[in-house]
């Protein structure tokens, strides 16, 4: 933990979105931190990262969406003490430098979780119904939906999927099976039986070390005929040269996805069987927006008055 020692001068924190938070979004962050009597300073749509490794100068505090916070980034913030990434995943966060400066690093689990299991479901329909084609499609009604990772995604996934009366099952190495189980979700014993006994996986694991490159041919073949897989995670979790020889192979597989690949990995040959979106969407609703933001000010003002660490993401 770090401590944080409180001067009569004022806290000042920057808000450094490349991608900018919505209007309402940034009301509400400068009403959280206006409360708690510190100075806050925008730094939107910059283009150039020495513009961010001036802005960071002063800063006590600072919060991100996708930008990347690095060792340069962290040399250059003298006075920095915490920085919040509004969102589930912190791989833009170069933890162990962060560590090393003494900084605190966060994210905001959960905040987003509706807006990405709602997109999750938007890609089935839309892949059910053969992309709206005009051709007969099938329901998601009585399908078997593997979940893999049993988080805050994953979770509200589950939910959903009830509605549409679905078979849910779910893998987590990470949540006990009896946890799972009390969620109404059937746990299954590995990643592998879960791709076995689904007719759709629908992916929700981070990017770590462990799983970067996991989801490749081994676990996608398992699919059963007809099988979809969904990607609303990371991009880095895929074997993007082993998926795209297996679709080669097996023309009853579909896979869709709001990450775009890499610009050599050609998924777009699979006319009627891949699609996805022009930028990720999993975060991009006006409530996901509104609810990161103000969860990552109250986490920073948790921080440095109260010294609350329960989001830090690094050691």
């Amino acid at each position: 933990m770090v401590n944080v020692q409180c001067s009569m001068e004022k806290m000042k924190v920057l808000i450094a979105t490349e991608k900018p938070f919505s209007g309402v979004a940034v009301k509400g962050i400068k009403e959280v931190f206006d409360a708690a009597g510190y100075e806050v300073a925008l730094l939107e749509k910059y283009t150039e990262k020495a513009q961010l490794l001036d802005a960071v100068k002063d800063a006590d505090a600072l919060i991100i969406r996708s930008d990347k916070v690095d060792a340069e980034v962290l040399d250059a913030a003298k006075q920095l003490k915490i920085v919040v990434r509004a969102g589930a995943g912190y791989d833009n966060i170069d933890l162990a430098a962060a560590t090393a400066h003494n900084v605190v690093a966060m994210n905001t689990p959960g905040q987003n979780a509706n807006s990405v299991a709602e997109l999750v479901f938007g890609l089935l329909v839309y892949v059910k119904r053969n992309f709206f084609n005009g051709t007969s499609g099938t329901e998601l009604k009585a399908k078997r939906l593997g979940i893999l990772a049993f988080g805050a995604v994953g979770r509200n996934v589950a939910r959903i999927a009830k509605g549409f009366d679905m078979e849910v099952l779910a893998y987590d190495a990470y949540c006990p099976a009896d946890v799972i189980e009390a969620a109404g979700v059937k746990a299954v014993g590995s990643a592998a039986e879960l791709f076995e006994q689904s007719d759709i996986v629908s992916l929700h694991i981070p990017a770590t070390a462990e799983t970067k490159q996991s989801i490749g041919r081994e676990l996608v073949s398992k699919l059963p005929k007809g099988g979809i897989l969904v990607n609303t995670a990371r991009k880095e979790v895929i074997n993007e040269p082993e998926l795209l020889a297996l679709l080669a192979e097996r023309e009853d597989l579909k896979y869709v996805t709001d990450i775009k690949p890499d610009a050599d990995a050609d998924f777009a040959q699979f006319e009627g069987r891949y699609f996805t979106t022009p930028k990720k969407m999993g975060a991009q609703t006006s409530e996901a927006n509104v609810n990161a933001g103000i969860a990552a000010a109250h986490q920073i003002v948790d921080f440095i008055e109260k010294g609350v660490t329960k989001f830090q993401v690094n050691k």
